[in-house]
Formats: structure tokens, sequence, C-alpha cells
């Protein structure tokens, strides 16, 4: 339901994005975009590449951009501004999901104990649903871009996101000796170095910030080709429903997404 409810705000905020800019006269982008990612959490070491590359997950997307420098209503270029002919509004909804696992040194073949097999039992998955805007600089001129006066487009980005997580989490790890917690036999399955409540998959959301390096190549008179590289970094640590306090526990979640897209003009 809580999904439902996103989804739901996110149309009507499209739907007064489009409206709004309608009236001012900027011309409009829609596009999507996919790719592969990689979700930077407390699932085994963060700066190892097992871990780097074994958690990886894939994202798609839905992206609507607002163009200042054309006008929609008289099919005219808007004043010669910089700020018209350098920079566009993006606006986004997107989901991701990610299936995780410990792996590195500390589940290597040669570790035997306890703790070892704790953390090869147990998994996770992480999926996001996003909603956010990003302002995009292009340091080349947008309408010389559109005017095939070159081919490629570089920009960078910067922006915040609102994130609906539902993490998932299980262990095939059953514990031969568990603990007598008042009456109740609570058996410890998941790695005993952490403090009890570590492990928690319940749904919530957090805001996050988004950055990202990419380029655009001119298909056609109205569409591109993008790809881009995006940071993103959410202002929670519960988003993979792992929060463990351990002391190399230094930072909240994040992600690596490359991605490619196709943009459509609109106007």
């Amino acid at each position: 339901m809580l999904n439902i409810k996103y989804v739901a705000f996110a149309f009507c905020l499209f739907i007064t994005f489009q409206t709004a800019s309608a009236q001012l006269g900027f011309s409009h982008e829609i596009g999507v975009i996919a790719g592969p990612l990689q979700l930077r959490s407390d699932y085994g070491s963060r700066e190892d590449s097992k871990t780097n590359f074994g958690n990886s997950g894939f994202g798609i997307g839905i992206v609507h951009y607002l163009n200042f420098s054309y006008r929609a209503d008289c099919n005219c270029y808007t004043t010669d501004t910089y700020f018209n002919d350098h920079f566009k509004v993006r606006n986004e909804i997107s989901y991701n999901k990610t299936n995780l696992e410990h792996l590195g040194e500390f589940v290597d073949p040669s570790k035997t104990s306890v703790l070892a097999d704790q953390l090869r039992g147990h998994k996770g998955v992480s999926k996001n649903l996003d909603i956010g805007t990003q302002l995009e600089f292009y340091p080349l001129s947008i309408r010389s871009f559109q005017a095939f006066s070159y081919r490629l487009a570089p920009f960078v980005s910067l922006g915040v996101h609102y994130t609906s997580f539902t993490p998932e989490v299980s262990t095939t790890y059953e514990n031969p000796n568990p603990l007598l917690i008042g009456n109740v036999l609570e058996p410890s399955n998941f790695y005993s170095e952490w403090d009890p409540g570590s492990v928690d998959a319940s749904s919530g959301s957090t805001w996050s910030m988004v950055s990202s390096v990419g380029v655009r190549y001119k298909l056609d008179k109205l569409s591109d080709l993008m790809l881009d590289l995006r940071w993103q970094y959410y202002f929670s640590d519960w988003v993979d429903g792992l929060n463990h306090q351990l002391e190399f526990n230094k930072s909240n979640d994040w992600l690596l997404w490359f991605n490619i897209g196709y943009i459509y003009y609109l106007d």
C-alpha cells in the first residue's frame, strides 16, 4: 500500500511540473534509463572487490526534463541567458534491486568458525523506489547541441531524491545452542558479534543526495542517447536491512549506478 501511494504522489508531482512549465513556455523531454549498479552496504567489507562486484544489482527509471533553451508555446528559442543555455532540470522516478550476501575475507573457505558460518548463511535483498529532482549543468551550449554543432554534450548534476526502501533478510544458519531470553529460546542465527537489533527488514523511507556525471549523444533532431554514472548517498543505514555497530561501519548505505538512457524531445 505504501508503494501505491508513493507512485500516485509521484504521478501527481509529475503532472504539476508539466502544468507549471507549460504555463511558462518551457519545452519537455522524456526518457527511460536502465543499467547495473553496486550497492555499498554493511554486507561484506566495503573496500573488498569481491563484495563490491558480487553485491551488484540493476535499476530502471523514467526521466523527465525541463529544457529552458526552447519555448514550447511558440516553437522558438528562449531569451539567450547563461542559465537557459547551460542548465536543465531532471525529474525522475526509478527503482533498483540488489541481492546481497557477505563476501570476501571473513567468509573465505579457510574460515571454519561459527562466526564465518553465520555470515555465509546471511542473505538479503535491497529494493528501493526513488523520486527526485536534479539540476544538470552542460558546459557546452545546449542550443548548439540541439542544432548539431557537435554530437556529444557532457554534463554533471546534483540533486535530492526521496527513497522508499523495502529490504528482505534471510539466513540458512541454525544455531545449535540457542539463547534463553526470559522464558523464550532465541536462536542467534545472525552474526554473534553484532549488537541486538542490527538486523531489521522493516520498510522505511529516507532522503538521499544524488550526483552524476554523463554525456549525451545526438541521434537525431528529437532524440538523444545518454550515458550516466551516478553516486547516491542515503541519509539512512537501514536501506539494506542491516545496521551493525562495529567500528568499520563508518557511513550510511550508498550506491554507484551506471545507466544508459534514451531521451525523446516532446516539443
